[in-house]
């Protein structure tokens, strides 16, 4: 495997840390696994009753996965619809978490 850390821009390493960091809650984990589960653009309101959170709660966690790049929103009329970004790869790393997790062989 290509050793890529002495490559890495402080800008790059920057925005990794910052995708970590909104993947680092397990509100936002669930945000993006209902989204990637569902296939399809959810409204953030259905969102919200099917996690059983506060509106507010959840607007602010899909703000934080936006700025990360993890989730698109689209305005459809006065509501919010979110779709997750490179759903495979965000599933792929989660993946790889619970791999990491493991004991190893």
């Amino acid at each position: 495997m290509p050793n890529i850390a002495p490559s890495l821009k402080d800008e790059e390493l920057e925005r990794y840390a910052d995708r970590l960091k909104a993947l680092g809650s397990p509100a936002r984990l669930r945000i993006l696994l209902m989204l990637i589960g569902t296939k399809r653009p959810l409204h953030i309101k259905a969102v919200a009753e099917n996690l059983g959170m506060d509106y507010a709660a959840v607007y602010r966690h899909v703000e934080t996965l936006k700025r990360a790049r993890l989730l698109e929103v689209y305005e459809v009329g006065r509501s919010r619809v979110l779709t997750p970004a490179r759903p495979d790869s965000i599933k792929a790393f989660l993946e790889l978490l619970s791999s990491l997790g493991q004991e190893p062989s």
